[in-house]
Protein backbone atom coordinates (compact mmCIF):
# COMPACT_ATOMS: atom_id res chain seq x y z
CA UNK A 1 0.00 0.00 0.00
CA UNK A 2 1.50 3.26 -0.87
CA UNK A 3 1.68 6.16 2.00
CA UNK A 4 -1.14 8.11 1.03
CA UNK A 5 -4.07 4.57 1.50
CA UNK A 6 -2.58 4.10 4.73
CA UNK A 7 -5.87 4.32 7.19
CA UNK A 8 -5.97 2.32 10.27
CA UNK A 9 -9.18 0.30 8.94
CA UNK A 10 -7.69 -0.93 5.64
CA UNK A 11 -4.05 -2.06 7.68
CA UNK A 12 -5.72 -4.26 10.38
CA UNK A 13 -8.50 -5.64 7.22
CA UNK A 14 -5.26 -6.82 5.73
CA UNK A 15 -3.45 -7.92 8.89
CA UNK A 16 -6.77 -9.74 9.77
CA UNK A 17 -6.71 -11.58 6.50
CA UNK A 18 -3.08 -12.28 6.44
CA UNK A 19 -2.26 -10.62 3.10
CA UNK A 20 0.42 -8.32 4.90
CA UNK A 21 2.21 -8.75 8.40
CA UNK A 22 3.46 -6.59 11.22
CA UNK A 23 7.28 -7.44 9.94
CA UNK A 24 6.35 -5.94 6.57
CA UNK A 25 4.06 -2.81 7.83
CA UNK A 26 6.92 -2.21 10.03
CA UNK A 27 9.83 -2.14 6.85
CA UNK A 28 8.07 -0.16 4.80
CA UNK A 29 7.13 2.38 7.70
CA UNK A 30 11.45 2.33 8.67
CA UNK A 31 11.68 3.04 5.08
CA UNK A 32 9.64 6.22 4.97
CA UNK A 33 10.63 7.69 7.84
CA UNK A 34 12.26 10.51 8.76
CA UNK A 35 11.18 11.36 4.67
CA UNK A 36 11.01 15.41 5.17
CA UNK A 37 13.48 18.01 4.28
CA UNK A 38 14.91 18.30 7.78
CA UNK A 39 15.12 14.08 7.83
CA UNK A 40 14.09 14.79 11.94
CA UNK A 41 10.76 13.35 12.11
CA UNK A 42 11.88 10.94 14.91
CA UNK A 43 14.76 12.26 17.56
CA UNK A 44 15.27 9.03 18.02
CA UNK A 45 14.95 5.84 16.03
CA UNK A 46 16.04 2.21 16.59
CA UNK A 47 15.05 -0.26 13.54
CA UNK A 48 16.85 -3.27 15.28
CA UNK A 49 14.10 -2.80 17.94
CA UNK A 50 11.38 -1.92 15.67
CA UNK A 51 11.89 -5.06 14.21
CA UNK A 52 11.80 -7.11 17.50
CA UNK A 53 8.45 -5.32 18.36
CA UNK A 54 6.79 -6.37 15.31
CA UNK A 55 7.95 -10.03 15.79
CA UNK A 56 6.45 -9.76 18.94
CA UNK A 57 3.13 -8.76 17.72
CA UNK A 58 3.29 -11.40 15.23
CA UNK A 59 3.27 -14.29 17.86
CA UNK A 60 0.55 -13.37 19.38
CA UNK A 61 -1.81 -15.65 19.23
CA UNK A 62 -5.11 -15.19 16.70
CA UNK A 63 -8.72 -16.29 18.28
CA UNK A 64 -12.16 -14.65 16.99
CA UNK A 65 -13.76 -11.53 18.13
CA UNK A 66 -12.80 -8.36 18.55
CA UNK A 67 -12.88 -5.25 16.09
CA UNK A 68 -11.80 -6.78 13.04
CA UNK A 69 -12.65 -10.79 14.11
CA UNK A 70 -9.07 -11.85 14.95
CA UNK A 71 -9.03 -11.71 18.36
CA UNK A 72 -6.24 -8.63 18.46
CA UNK A 73 -6.98 -5.46 19.58
CA UNK A 74 -7.23 -2.63 16.91
CA UNK A 75 -3.95 -1.69 17.16
CA UNK A 76 -2.26 -5.00 16.39
CA UNK A 77 0.69 -4.86 13.94
CA UNK A 78 0.21 -1.23 12.82
CA UNK A 79 2.96 1.32 12.95
CA UNK A 80 2.52 3.85 15.50
CA UNK A 81 4.98 6.99 16.36
CA UNK A 82 5.40 8.34 20.03
CA UNK A 83 5.72 12.04 20.90
CA UNK A 84 9.46 12.37 22.43
CA UNK A 85 7.84 13.13 25.85
CA UNK A 86 6.89 9.76 26.47
CA UNK A 87 9.55 7.34 28.09
CA UNK A 88 10.21 3.85 25.86
CA UNK A 89 12.68 1.81 27.95
CA UNK A 90 16.05 2.14 26.36
CA UNK A 91 15.86 5.40 24.82
CA UNK A 92 16.52 8.79 25.96
CA UNK A 93 13.27 11.16 26.48
CA UNK A 94 14.11 14.70 25.26
CA UNK A 95 11.30 17.05 25.47
CA UNK A 96 12.50 18.60 22.24
CA UNK A 97 15.88 19.63 23.90
CA UNK A 98 19.55 18.34 24.33
CA UNK A 99 20.04 19.02 27.77
CA UNK A 100 17.08 16.66 28.80
CA UNK A 101 18.20 14.13 26.65
CA UNK A 102 21.61 14.10 28.05
CA UNK A 103 20.13 14.46 32.04
CA UNK A 104 17.99 12.06 31.11
CA UNK A 105 20.08 9.33 29.69
CA UNK A 106 17.90 6.27 28.55
CA UNK A 107 14.81 5.42 30.35
CA UNK A 108 14.60 2.50 32.51
CA UNK A 109 11.17 1.68 32.10
CA UNK A 110 8.40 2.58 29.71
CA UNK A 111 5.48 5.66 30.33
CA UNK A 112 2.03 3.82 31.19
CA UNK A 113 1.04 4.95 27.66
CA UNK A 114 3.85 2.99 25.77
CA UNK A 115 3.06 0.39 27.90
CA UNK A 116 -0.82 0.35 26.91
CA UNK A 117 0.53 0.56 23.06
CA UNK A 118 2.82 -2.31 23.44
CA UNK A 119 0.26 -4.57 25.10
CA UNK A 120 -2.14 -3.60 22.48
CA UNK A 121 0.24 -5.22 19.86
CA UNK A 122 1.01 -1.86 17.72
CA UNK A 123 4.80 -1.20 16.24
CA UNK A 124 6.27 1.41 17.56
CA UNK A 125 8.54 3.24 14.93
CA UNK A 126 10.33 6.01 16.72
CA UNK A 127 10.17 9.03 19.11
CA UNK A 128 9.28 12.22 17.00
CA UNK A 129 10.19 15.55 16.99
CA UNK A 130 8.74 18.57 18.89
CA UNK A 131 8.54 21.94 19.54
CA UNK A 132 11.22 22.48 22.51
CA UNK A 133 9.49 21.24 26.31
CA UNK A 134 6.40 21.17 24.24
CA UNK A 135 6.03 25.08 24.52
CA UNK A 136 4.63 26.32 21.18
CA UNK A 137 3.09 25.58 18.64
CA UNK A 138 5.40 26.13 15.31
CA UNK A 139 7.37 22.91 14.98
CA UNK A 140 10.74 25.43 15.19
CA UNK A 141 13.70 23.55 16.78
CA UNK A 142 16.51 25.66 17.33
CA UNK A 143 18.39 22.27 18.67
CA UNK A 144 17.20 19.94 16.27
CA UNK A 145 16.10 22.07 13.26
CA UNK A 146 13.04 23.11 12.52
CA UNK A 147 10.21 20.24 11.21
CA UNK A 148 9.00 20.85 7.75
CA UNK A 149 5.82 18.77 6.27
CA UNK A 150 7.43 15.99 4.16
CA UNK A 151 4.92 16.77 1.09
CA UNK A 152 5.62 20.90 1.40
CA UNK A 153 9.47 21.71 2.47
CA UNK A 154 8.41 25.35 2.18
CA UNK A 155 5.70 24.74 5.24
CA UNK A 156 6.25 23.94 8.95
CA UNK A 157 4.32 21.10 10.23
CA UNK A 158 2.98 23.41 13.47
CA UNK A 159 3.46 22.00 16.87
CA UNK A 160 4.17 20.73 19.30
CA UNK A 161 3.23 17.64 18.09
CA UNK A 162 5.87 18.02 14.95
CA UNK A 163 6.92 14.98 14.54
CA UNK A 164 3.66 12.89 14.79
CA UNK A 165 2.55 14.99 11.73
CA UNK A 166 6.00 14.20 9.88
CA UNK A 167 5.03 10.26 10.33
CA UNK A 168 1.98 10.66 9.52
CA UNK A 169 2.33 12.50 6.09
CA UNK A 170 5.56 11.16 4.84
CA UNK A 171 3.77 7.05 5.74
CA UNK A 172 5.83 6.07 8.81
CA UNK A 173 3.16 5.88 11.07
CA UNK A 174 -0.71 4.77 10.27
CA UNK A 175 -1.46 7.26 13.61
CA UNK A 176 0.93 9.35 15.92
CA UNK A 177 0.75 9.85 19.39
CA UNK A 178 0.73 13.53 20.28
CA UNK A 179 -0.04 15.99 22.86
CA UNK A 180 -2.15 19.07 23.43
CA UNK A 181 -2.00 21.53 26.15
CA UNK A 182 -2.97 24.69 24.37
CA UNK A 183 -3.29 23.20 20.95
CA UNK A 184 -0.72 20.73 19.71
CA UNK A 185 -2.41 18.34 18.39
CA UNK A 186 -4.89 20.27 16.82
CA UNK A 187 -3.39 22.97 15.13
CA UNK A 188 -0.75 21.17 13.20
CA UNK A 189 -3.44 18.94 11.78
CA UNK A 190 -5.22 21.75 10.71
CA UNK A 191 -1.85 23.28 9.40
CA UNK A 192 -1.13 19.86 7.53
CA UNK A 193 -4.50 18.42 6.47
CA UNK A 194 -4.86 16.04 8.74
CA UNK A 195 -7.30 14.60 11.68
CA UNK A 196 -6.70 14.28 15.26
CA UNK A 197 -8.39 14.28 18.60
CA UNK A 198 -7.63 15.35 21.75
CA UNK A 199 -8.89 13.63 24.44
CA UNK A 200 -10.39 14.91 27.70
CA UNK A 201 -8.37 16.21 30.26
CA UNK A 202 -7.84 13.54 32.99
CA UNK A 203 -7.74 10.45 30.40
CA UNK A 204 -4.70 8.39 30.39
CA UNK A 205 -2.17 8.29 33.26
CA UNK A 206 0.89 10.54 32.76
CA UNK A 207 3.70 8.36 34.45
CA UNK A 208 6.40 8.13 32.65
CA UNK A 209 5.37 11.06 30.65
CA UNK A 210 6.70 15.03 30.64
CA UNK A 211 4.25 17.53 31.36
CA UNK A 212 4.61 20.80 30.30
CA UNK A 213 1.50 22.04 32.60
CA UNK A 214 -0.36 19.65 34.35
CA UNK A 215 -3.58 21.62 34.20
CA UNK A 216 -4.15 21.73 30.59
CA UNK A 217 -1.72 18.49 28.83
CA UNK A 218 -4.07 15.99 27.33
CA UNK A 219 -2.92 13.38 25.28
CA UNK A 220 -4.14 12.81 21.72
CA UNK A 221 -3.80 11.46 18.47
CA UNK A 222 -3.04 12.86 14.49
CA UNK A 223 -4.26 10.34 11.98
CA UNK A 224 -5.56 10.41 8.57
CA UNK A 225 -9.04 9.08 7.80
CA UNK A 226 -11.91 10.43 10.51
CA UNK A 227 -13.39 7.01 10.10
CA UNK A 228 -10.84 5.51 12.04
CA UNK A 229 -11.58 7.72 15.25
CA UNK A 230 -13.42 5.62 17.12
CA UNK A 231 -10.36 2.72 17.08
CA UNK A 232 -7.98 5.31 18.41
CA UNK A 233 -10.31 6.20 22.24
CA UNK A 234 -8.82 2.67 23.40
CA UNK A 235 -5.56 3.67 24.77
CA UNK A 236 -6.41 6.70 26.85
CA UNK A 237 -9.59 5.75 28.14
CA UNK A 238 -9.73 2.60 30.94
CA UNK A 239 -12.06 0.02 29.76
CA UNK A 240 -14.86 0.64 32.64
CA UNK A 241 -14.81 3.79 31.66
CA UNK A 242 -15.45 2.51 27.55
CA UNK A 243 -18.13 0.65 28.60
CA UNK A 244 -19.80 3.46 30.72
CA UNK A 245 -19.44 5.43 27.10
CA UNK A 246 -20.64 2.95 25.30
CA UNK A 247 -23.94 2.13 27.31
CA UNK A 248 -24.52 6.23 27.71
CA UNK A 249 -23.47 6.96 24.45
CA UNK A 250 -24.66 10.56 23.71
CA UNK A 251 -26.89 11.45 20.81
CA UNK A 252 -25.97 14.88 19.48
CA UNK A 253 -28.95 16.57 17.92
CA UNK A 254 -27.21 20.06 17.27
CA UNK A 255 -24.30 22.12 17.69
CA UNK A 256 -22.80 25.77 17.92
CA UNK A 257 -20.56 27.47 15.33
CA UNK A 258 -18.85 30.85 16.30
CA UNK A 259 -19.61 33.84 15.13
CA UNK A 260 -18.17 35.54 12.11
CA UNK A 261 -16.90 38.40 14.53
CA UNK A 262 -14.56 36.28 16.59
CA UNK A 263 -13.49 35.10 13.39
CA UNK A 264 -12.33 38.28 11.93
CA UNK A 265 -8.48 37.43 11.00
CA UNK A 266 -9.64 34.27 9.52
CA UNK A 267 -8.03 33.37 6.03
CA UNK A 268 -10.59 33.25 3.31
CA UNK A 269 -9.55 29.66 2.45
CA UNK A 270 -10.56 28.82 5.88
CA UNK A 271 -13.92 30.56 6.09
CA UNK A 272 -14.83 28.30 3.42
CA UNK A 273 -13.60 25.60 5.04
CA UNK A 274 -15.79 26.28 8.47
CA UNK A 275 -19.18 26.79 6.33
CA UNK A 276 -18.48 23.91 4.18
CA UNK A 277 -18.30 22.16 7.95
CA UNK A 278 -21.51 23.25 9.48
CA UNK A 279 -23.19 22.37 6.24
CA UNK A 280 -21.55 19.21 6.28
CA UNK A 281 -22.79 18.81 10.05
CA UNK A 282 -26.04 19.78 9.21
CA UNK A 283 -26.40 17.50 6.15
CA UNK A 284 -25.76 14.39 8.78
CA UNK A 285 -28.99 15.77 11.13
CA UNK A 286 -27.93 18.57 13.78
CA UNK A 287 -29.17 21.60 14.22
CA UNK A 288 -26.74 24.80 13.46
CA UNK A 289 -26.70 27.95 16.68
CA UNK A 290 -24.58 30.69 15.86
CA UNK A 291 -23.35 31.99 19.53
CA UNK A 292 -20.65 35.15 20.23
CA UNK A 293 -19.06 34.39 23.43
CA UNK A 294 -17.56 37.57 23.96
CA UNK A 295 -16.08 36.54 27.43
CA UNK A 296 -13.69 33.94 25.31
CA UNK A 297 -11.84 37.29 25.30
CA UNK A 298 -10.29 36.24 29.07
CA UNK A 299 -8.47 33.27 27.81
CA UNK A 300 -5.17 34.69 27.18
CA UNK A 301 -4.88 36.50 30.47
CA UNK A 302 -6.38 33.07 32.01
CA UNK A 303 -4.64 30.60 30.18
CA UNK A 304 -0.92 31.85 30.02
CA UNK A 305 0.07 33.11 32.87
CA UNK A 306 -1.55 29.46 34.50
CA UNK A 307 0.56 27.33 31.90
CA UNK A 308 4.06 29.44 32.66
CA UNK A 309 3.46 29.02 36.12
CA UNK A 310 2.85 25.55 35.83
CA UNK A 311 6.05 25.07 33.41
CA UNK A 312 8.35 26.76 35.46
CA UNK A 313 7.84 24.54 38.36
CA UNK A 314 8.08 21.62 35.98
CA UNK A 315 11.46 23.30 34.94
CA UNK A 316 12.93 24.95 38.08
CA UNK A 317 16.36 25.64 37.76
CA UNK A 318 17.12 24.47 34.15
CA UNK A 319 15.79 27.99 32.77
CA UNK A 320 19.04 28.80 31.46
CA UNK A 321 19.40 25.49 29.67
CA UNK A 322 16.70 26.56 27.02
CA UNK A 323 16.43 29.20 23.93
CA UNK A 324 15.62 32.75 24.81
CA UNK A 325 11.92 33.17 24.03
CA UNK A 326 11.36 29.55 26.59
CA UNK A 327 13.89 31.16 29.36
CA UNK A 328 11.64 34.76 29.34
CA UNK A 329 8.31 32.38 29.43
CA UNK A 330 9.20 30.44 32.55
CA UNK A 331 10.97 33.32 34.25
CA UNK A 332 7.90 35.08 33.96
CA UNK A 333 5.82 32.17 35.19
CA UNK A 334 8.06 31.98 38.32
CA UNK A 335 7.07 35.41 39.25
CA UNK A 336 3.65 34.45 39.93
CA UNK A 337 3.27 34.47 44.23
CA UNK A 338 0.84 31.77 45.79
CA UNK A 339 -2.11 34.36 46.08
CA UNK A 340 -1.67 35.27 41.96
CA UNK A 341 -2.18 31.74 41.04
CA UNK A 342 -4.86 30.79 43.29
CA UNK A 343 -6.34 33.88 41.78
CA UNK A 344 -5.57 32.30 38.27
CA UNK A 345 -6.92 29.13 39.17
CA UNK A 346 -10.24 30.49 40.43
CA UNK A 347 -10.72 32.51 37.03
CA UNK A 348 -10.23 29.08 35.31
CA UNK A 349 -12.36 27.63 37.58
CA UNK A 350 -15.23 30.31 36.31
CA UNK A 351 -14.26 29.97 32.99
CA UNK A 352 -14.75 26.33 32.70
CA UNK A 353 -18.17 26.37 34.39
CA UNK A 354 -19.39 28.51 32.02
CA UNK A 355 -17.89 26.91 28.91
CA UNK A 356 -19.68 23.77 31.01
CA UNK A 357 -23.15 26.14 30.52
CA UNK A 358 -22.39 26.49 26.98
CA UNK A 359 -22.11 22.77 26.02
CA UNK A 360 -25.26 21.30 28.37
CA UNK A 361 -26.95 24.18 26.04
CA UNK A 362 -25.86 23.03 22.40
CA UNK A 363 -24.06 19.96 22.82
CA UNK A 364 -21.28 20.33 20.40
CA UNK A 365 -19.30 23.70 19.62
CA UNK A 366 -17.37 24.05 15.64
CA UNK A 367 -14.55 26.59 15.01
CA UNK A 368 -11.28 27.08 13.39
CA UNK A 369 -8.50 25.21 14.59
CA UNK A 370 -6.19 27.82 13.09
CA UNK A 371 -7.21 31.16 10.66
CA UNK A 372 -4.54 30.18 8.17
CA UNK A 373 -3.93 27.18 6.43
CA UNK A 374 -0.18 27.55 6.23
CA UNK A 375 2.83 28.47 8.06
CA UNK A 376 5.85 29.27 5.97
CA UNK A 377 9.26 27.80 7.09
CA UNK A 378 11.58 30.84 7.71
CA UNK A 379 9.25 33.44 8.22
CA UNK A 380 9.13 35.63 11.32
CA UNK A 381 6.48 33.95 13.22
CA UNK A 382 7.14 35.39 16.84
CA UNK A 383 3.25 36.42 16.66
CA UNK A 384 1.95 33.44 15.26
CA UNK A 385 1.45 31.78 18.63
CA UNK A 386 -0.59 34.28 20.16
CA UNK A 387 -2.61 33.94 16.89
CA UNK A 388 -3.09 30.83 16.81
CA UNK A 389 -4.20 29.92 20.27
CA UNK A 390 -7.03 32.40 20.42
CA UNK A 391 -8.43 29.20 18.54
CA UNK A 392 -7.45 26.35 20.34
CA UNK A 393 -7.57 27.66 24.31
CA UNK A 394 -11.22 28.00 25.05
CA UNK A 395 -11.60 23.85 24.76
CA UNK A 396 -7.87 23.81 26.44
CA UNK A 397 -9.04 25.69 29.64
CA UNK A 398 -12.49 23.35 29.48
CA UNK A 399 -10.65 20.32 29.19
CA UNK A 400 -13.09 19.06 26.97
CA UNK A 401 -12.63 16.49 23.90
CA UNK A 402 -12.15 17.66 20.19
CA UNK A 403 -11.84 16.41 17.22
CA UNK A 404 -9.40 17.97 14.32
CA UNK A 405 -11.49 17.97 11.28
CA UNK A 406 -9.26 18.50 7.85
CA UNK A 407 -10.50 20.49 5.14
CA UNK A 408 -9.40 21.68 1.70
CA UNK A 409 -7.61 24.48 2.99
CA UNK A 410 -7.17 24.26 6.80
CA UNK A 411 -9.13 22.58 9.53
CA UNK A 412 -12.02 22.65 12.15
CA UNK A 413 -12.25 21.82 15.36
CA UNK A 414 -15.08 20.16 17.28
CA UNK A 415 -15.48 19.90 20.87
CA UNK A 416 -17.91 18.23 23.24
CA UNK A 417 -18.50 18.13 26.70
CA UNK A 418 -16.36 16.62 29.47
CA UNK A 419 -15.85 12.46 28.86
CA UNK A 420 -18.13 12.46 25.65
CA UNK A 421 -14.96 11.14 23.71
CA UNK A 422 -16.57 8.14 22.12
CA UNK A 423 -19.60 9.61 21.24
CA UNK A 424 -17.68 12.29 19.51
CA UNK A 425 -15.06 10.19 17.91
CA UNK A 426 -18.58 8.27 16.79
CA UNK A 427 -19.93 11.63 15.15
CA UNK A 428 -15.94 12.16 13.59
CA UNK A 429 -16.23 8.75 11.88
CA UNK A 430 -20.03 9.32 11.32
CA UNK A 431 -18.48 12.99 9.00
CA UNK A 432 -15.44 10.99 7.43
CA UNK A 433 -17.94 8.65 5.96
CA UNK A 434 -20.48 11.27 4.72
CA UNK A 435 -17.60 12.76 2.72
CA UNK A 436 -17.01 9.28 1.06
CA UNK A 437 -20.22 9.04 -0.17
CA UNK A 438 -21.83 10.89 -3.13
CA UNK A 439 -24.83 12.45 -3.87
CA UNK A 440 -27.07 9.12 -4.39
CA UNK A 441 -26.23 8.20 -1.07
CA UNK A 442 -24.19 4.90 -2.12
CA UNK A 443 -20.03 4.68 -1.07
CA UNK A 444 -18.32 6.94 -3.91
CA UNK A 445 -15.23 5.39 -5.68
CA UNK A 446 -12.41 7.41 -4.94
CA UNK A 447 -9.26 7.72 -7.00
Amino acid sequence: MVADSWNLRALRRALAEGTTTPTQLAEAALARSNGNAGRNTYLWQDATWTRAEAACAEAMPRATGGPFGDGRPALWGVPISVKDCFDLAGAPTTCGVRFYRDLNSAAQCDSWLVEQLRAAGAVIVGKTHLHPLAYGITGENPEFGDCVQPRDASALTGGSSSGAVASVQEGSAVAAIGTDTGGSVRAPAALSGLAGYRATIGRGDWRGGAHLSVAFDTMGWIFRDLEDAPLLATPFAPKEERLRQNREKTRFARFAFLSEAFLHDCEPAVMEGFRSTIGELQAIGLRPDPINPDWWKDCTEIFAPLQASEAAQVHAGHFDRFEQVLRDRLKWGASFTPGDVAAMRQRHADFRARMDELFATHQLILLPSTPVARLAAGADHSQTRVRLLRYTMPFSLAGVPAVAIPCAHGGMQLAAARSDDESLLALAAQIGAHRKTGPTGKRAVLS
